[in-house]
């Protein structure tokens, strides 16, 4: 992970590199975070250190385990449920002002996403097409420039590639979506909010499902095999 930033307090930059690196699996769940090994990795003190975890913690990402010390937390059915709900909700809110405020540029540089997205899918690059998945999403949500409404979306930035990286490593998923990518951006150039909107919502409806359907999956595998 390196240093951490210092244009922020040490507080928030351990906080913030802590939190990508458990949300993007780089730090499995059920890993134990030491104090002496991420002060030195991190190269800080340990206050800090301590207050990150305590950040943590109230995210939900980390628990006290007695005797363990801090460890990670696997994403829960209802972690997950949580995020796709408030997300796809407020994605169906800003539909209206996103195909009124959209322009011509806006529809290029989709389109430019989309052609990036068409490599990494051909060559079967789930992590590559996770996030550029959220950069096309990402790049519509702007486009409506509710900015109340885009900061709870940031917020929720890394949850929400992560997520789509366990969606996607489903085939019949990953064509699924790439095709209602497509299309979504053919209704979008057309300002048909009609048809926007009935295609979005199904296309955040099934990536939520097939999410959910993943970790069960993983989980009752898991379950088996002990």
């Amino acid at each position: 992970m390196g240093n951490v930033e210092l244009n922020k307090p040490i507080r928030e930059t351990t906080y913030e590199t802590l939190k990508q690196a458990i949300i993007m699996g780089e730090i499995p769940a059920g890993s134990r975070l030491i104090e002496t090994v991420y002060a030195e990795s991190l190269h800080i003190s340990r206050t800090p250190l301590r207050e990150a975890f305590r950040m943590l913690e109230l995210d939900g990402l980390v628990e006290y385990e007695e005797r363990r010390g801090v460890i990670v937390r696997a994403f829960t059915i209802e972690d997950i449920e949580e995020t796709f709900t408030i997300r796809n909700a407020l994605m169906m809110l800003i539909v209206p002002s996103v195909i009124r405020n959209v322009t011509p540029d806006d529809i290029s540089e989709l389109e430019d996403i989309l052609r990036r997205m068409d490599v990494s899918h051909e060559a079967e690059d789930v992590a590559g097409l996770a996030v550029l998945n959220r950069q096309f999403h990402r790049k519509i949500e702007h486009i409506s420039d509710k900015k109340r409404i885009l900061r709870v979306l940031e917020s929720q930035q890394e949850y929400l590639t992560r997520f789509s990286q366990l969606t996607i490593t489903s085939m019949d998923r990953r064509s699924d979506a790439h095709k209602e990518h497509h299309l979504l951006l053919r209704l979008l150039e057309k300002r048909d909010e009609e048809n926007f909107s009935e295609l979005m919502r199904k296309h955040l409806y099934e990536s939520k499902i097939y999410c959910l359907q993943t970790v069960s999956l993983h989980r009752d595998g898991k379950a088996a095999g002990t």
